[in-house]
């Protein structure tokens, strides 16, 4: 159960992570310039994979708290987004 809840806020964050790499917003595009000179075009998706992976690790081991981190990690992606959509004029 614990890895399901994981892996549903994972659709949620990797859905989340395409509309603010999407949204040509100038903070975003700033901090997108400057993490593809260090991880390449597509790092930031592959980090978001390995959270989403190490937390279905631990998860998978029957640990509680991941599922609260990755839950609340979740949030606060979604709380970042909600304010970054919710001030475009």
């Amino acid at each position: 159960m614990y890895v399901f809840v994981i892996f549903l806020c994972g659709v949620a964050n990797f859905a989340m992570h395409k509309a603010m790499l999407e949204s040509k917003h100038p903070i975003i595009a700033e901090a997108r310039t400057s993490f593809n000179k260090v991880l390449g075009p597509y790092g930031s998706y592959i980090l978001e994979f390995f959270m989403l992976v190490s937390a279905m690790v631990f998860a998978s081991m029957g640990l509680l708290t991941a599922v609260i981190f990755y839950s609340v990690y979740t949030l606060a992606n979604g709380a970042a987004v909600w304010v970054l959509f919710s001030n475009k004029h």
